[in-house]
């Protein structure tokens, strides 16, 4: 092994054993000493880091989270469920009801009588948000009706939709 030369400073870390020893204890000195008031102060910013984080996280939740869907809306969307997959049946018109519903509305409901399979299933369906559509008081005991029902669940079925009405004038 050959010597470094005398301006050689890297030879002369490579090879000498001490110096990374007293880099190191120079680099220790160096580094600034936290007094406890530091500490503190450091630990403030972190639980303040970590409040503001979870207060933007609930903002997010409440901004972005699903809203939930009324009655209406669940109506609305079982009855356009059934118009596109429904299967067409005859039934009868039993009575037409109005009956005193929720927030003190009169609710109107169609009550009607169908057969699927050998199975006679008797249904209501509310048409309060439906009345435009129909004149409920052509509706009369025994008026024959097109039913749309569920293949799966007969028992879930309608007379009347936005696109489709099952009424016989």
């Amino acid at each position: 092994m050959a010597l470094p030369r005398e301006g050689d400073a890297r030879a002369h870390i490579e090879t000498s054993p001490i110096l990374p020893q007293a880099l190191f204890c120079w680099w220790v000195r160096r580094t600034p000493r936290l007094y406890p008031i530091a500490q503190i102060m450091i630990s403030l910013r972190l639980y303040a880091l970590i409040l503001v984080a979870g207060a933007v996280l609930t903002v997010a939740y409440f901004l972005l989270r699903r809203k939930p869907k009324t009655a209406e809306d669940l109506e609305r969307e079982r009855r356009a469920w059934l118009d596109r997959i429904g299967r067409i049946t005859d039934g009868t018109v039993i009575d037409v009801q109005e009956m005193l519903g929720t927030r003190e509305r009169p609710s109107t409901f169609l009550i009607y009588q169908y057969d699927v399979a050998g199975v006679s299933y008797e249904a209501s369906q509310d048409v309060t948000y439906l009345r435009q559509l129909i004149n409920l008081h052509s509706c009369r005991l025994g008026l024959p009706t097109s039913v749309r029902y569920d293949p799966h669940n007969p028992g879930n079925s309608i007379v009347l939709s936005e696109r489709w009405m099952g009424l016989r004038q």
